[in-house]
């Protein structure tokens, strides 16, 4: 029976077979079988086109080795190819110089393919038919989903392409506490954007997007507020409650969601005015001691002419201090009353407040 071939080149000596050469032959099989493992070399390729590696049996050949050094300059996209029959893994380097692909493959099969850019390292296997890309390549680990805690060794740069993250995530801090978590909405089209700037220009938060006028909400949570510090406000527009009933009885003024109220009807009595924060929350609740809030109350008169007479804050009694230094006794007739109430709290639950009525007709 004579000697065959593995798909390495190396021999399979078959017994009886090559008396008095054993020695000579083994020794060339263990060159192979180095070369295959740990073998280098530097193979220069075609300026376009393709170049193909050789696996030829009892022979050192340059497919055969575990590291190739893909060099020279190319002017075209190439193509490198190995036999088809190999098994084997490789580390690929492309050293070319030239902006054009590389792909490694084998001369029927598949390959992976070096971007144009790609002046990197690539681990990689024949499986007989095709060259398959581990996804191990000299800029690291390509997937870290095994990766609990992977660590960068310098600024993390995306090359020209986005961050994706998944709804409910967050960027947090060094001890993995949330800093800015982000909420996914189907078919978004509008988003923030953030703008640096350059020496005495203000940086900014930009909403923008696919619509035409896009407004940007801020939006605390529970009772939370909005601070702005040594803030210039320019162009707001406060929330107005417009109610088409006429003005009587105990009317609950909600600061929560509203800084206006305006009842459009006729007024049908007198009028008791109460400040809360909303059904659920006090006014004292939702202020500190040393802010104020200035509120607004509208209400129509016609030929008869009601007031308010009373005013609350959480249900209590409160005395304002009303401009021109006495309370109203009546409203005015066929006119709009406007109501001006500043509410400055003082201490807990205790409130000054100062009160005008202005008629507008």
């Amino acid at each position: 029976m004579a000697s065959t071939f593995n798909d390495l080149g190396i021999e399979l000596m078959a017994t009886g077979e090559n008396a008095g050469t054993w020695g000579d032959k083994t020794n060339s099989n263990l060159n192979l079988i180095q070369q295959a493992i740990a073998g280098y070399q530097a193979v220069t390729v075609n300026g376009t086109g393709a170049t193909t590696l050789a696996m030829t049996d009892a022979t050192i050949s340059n497919a055969r080795n575990q590291i190739l050094k893909l060099s020279g300059t190319i002017t075209g996209n190439i193509t490198v190819t190995v036999p088809n029959s190999i098994e084997k893994s490789y580390i690929v380097f492309n050293a070319t110089t030239g902006a054009y692909t590389v792909q490694f493959k084998t001369v029927s099969g598949t390959g992976p393919t070096f971007a144009a850019t790609d002046k990197g390292t690539k681990l990689v296997y024949a499986d007989g038919t095709n060259v398959v890309d581990t996804g191990f390549s000299s800029a690291g680990i390509d997937a870290v989903v095994d990766d609990t805690s992977p660590q960068l060794g310098g600024n993390l740069d995306a090359n020209g392409n986005n961050i994706l993250i998944d709804s409910g995530n967050f960027i947090g801090d060094e001890n993995g506490l949330e800093q800015v978590k982000f909420t996914t909405t189907a078919s978004a089209v509008n988003e923030l954007t953030v703008v640096n700037a350059a020496t005495t220009n203000p940086p900014q938060l930009q909403a923008t997007g696919g619509d035409t006028n896009v407004d940007m909400n801020l939006v605390p949570k529970g009772l939370g507020r909005i601070t702005l510090g040594a803030a210039k406000i320019i162009q707001t527009a406060e929330k107005i409650t417009i109610a088409a009933t006429g003005t009587t009885g105990t009317v609950n003024y909600d600061v929560i969601t509203q800084a206006v109220l305006y009842h459009t009807a006729a007024s049908a009595g007198n009028f008791t005015v109460n400040f809360r924060g909303d059904g659920s929350n006090t006014l004292n609740a939702i202020m500190d001691i040393g802010e104020s809030l200035t509120l607004a109350f509208l209400t129509t008169n016609t030929g008869t002419p009601y007031y308010n007479n009373v005013v609350k804050i959480d249900g209590s009694t409160v005395t304002p201090e009303w401009q021109g230094g006495a309370a109203p006794s009546g409203g005015n007739a066929n006119s709009l009353d406007v109501y001006v109430y500043t509410v400055i709290k003082t201490a807990d639950a205790t409130f000054t407040s100062l009160a005008s009525q202005t008629q507008f007709a």
